[in-house]
């Protein structure tokens, strides 16, 4: 990876993200010294402008950033680094230089389930409960969430919280492999619920309806 250091004398800015929560935790800079180490050690060094020296993150307070990954962005002078924090970044004590929280969004779980999902799919595993899904086929599948659907209904009407979880559980992820057997994400559906979202959705929606009869 070509990294251009001399736009600001030898450094570069590198922004650090948890590679889990996607959350920005600091801006530091680095110089070659400082990337060569990072690697060479899996953690984050930077190039301290203030002590004029290396220093890698956690050395004092054991709270290193892990290293997942590095990027490198389009124009070669800006590295965005993935990590694993091993504990608060800010030296305050806080998750990040900005006072944030670094909290884990749950939504982002759904990504990751279907991401193994479509593994699952891809090695057709045996004694998977998923791959028997899959084996099934899709009329089998769809049969699948009718009836997930149906108990979480009969929770919602008549359960309890935990059992109306539950079964909400078990049909998101029936349409999780539903979704996955017909080559479609859940991104494909957040992003048609954010286009219903735009208050100009429905009248959008009935104006293409009425072109699409008078053709």
């Amino acid at each position: 990876m070509k990294i251009d250091f001399e736009k600001m004398n030898g450094l570069v800015p590198a922004i650090v993200q948890d590679a889990t929560t996607k959350n920005v935790l600091m801006l530091g800079f680095m110089n070659q010294e400082a990337y060569d180490k990072t690697l060479a050690t899996g953690h984050v060094t930077f190039w301290s402008r203030s002590r004029n020296c290396l220093w890698t993150k956690g050395e004092t307070s054991g709270n290193f950033l892990n290293l997942v990954s590095i990027q490198n962005d389009c124009d070669e002078d800006t590295l965005l680094v993935k990590v694993h924090p091993q504990g608060p970044t800010c030296h305050t004590g806080t998750d990040t230089c900005w006072g944030e929280t670094n909290e884990t969004n749950p939504l982002l779980f759904l990504t990751e389930l279907q991401d193994f999902i479509e593994k699952r799919y891809e090695e057709m595993p045996e004694g998977s409960y998923t791959t028997k899904l899959f084996h099934d086929g899709v009329n089998k599948i769809a049969q699948k969430v009718g009836e997930e659907a149906l108990e979480t209904v009969i929770e919602a009407c008549n359960g309890t919280n935990d059992k109306l979880t539950y079964e909400a559980s078990d049909l998101m992820y029936h349409l999780l492999v539903l979704l996955t057997s017909k080559g479609m994400r859940i991104e494909d559906v957040a992003a048609e619920l954010a286009k219903r979202h735009d208050p100009e959705w429905d009248k959008k929606r009935r104006v293409a309806k009425s072109k699409g009869e008078m053709k």
